[in-house]
């Protein structure tokens, strides 16, 4: 697929929209949002993750929200500066994925559609399936 200027800049859009949404949804745990915050805190987002994962033992849910956290930091960062971005593209698709299903099993197919968790994960697929990264330190580091 050849890579054009406008291809270009909605690649970039693209990671920039997926990492951003990550570090809000970590910014409304820990209360950054304020008023406008789904969860507001830490507590509310643990008692959130288990309700998503009620299928599994609570030690895990609460794993599961730890792990969550950590990736989506990690993963926005590495979208933000283009580096790894086939992978990180990938990974990222997949925990919006597991999230997806999980909300969708949990709380109905509704929810997740509202919070356009499907389309963020067919984003990152979309953006994994890309086969230059302009704008990014990949790019740099393959022009060498």
């Amino acid at each position: 697929m050849e890579t054009t200027i406008n291809n270009r800049f909605q690649q970039l859009f693209l990671r920039v929209a997926l990492a951003i949404t990550l570090l809000s949804a970590v910014a409304d745990r820990f209360g950054f949002w304020g008023k406008s915050s789904a969860w507001g805190n830490w507590q509310n987002f643990e008692n959130y993750t288990k309700k998503i994962t009620s299928f599994l033992p609570e030690s895990m849910s609460i794993f599961g929200a730890y792990a969550a956290t950590f990736l989506e930091t990690v993963f926005a960062l590495l979208l933000l500066l283009g580096y790894k971005t086939k992978w990180t593209a990938i990974g990222t698709g997949f925990l919006l994925l597991m999230f997806a299903l999980s909300m969708s099993i949990t709380l109905g197919i509704k929810v997740p559609l509202d919070y356009s968790v499907w389309i963020g994960s067919a984003a990152a697929f979309l953006l994994s399936g890309q086969n230059q990264f302009h704008f990014s330190i990949d790019n740099k580091i393959n022009n060498k």
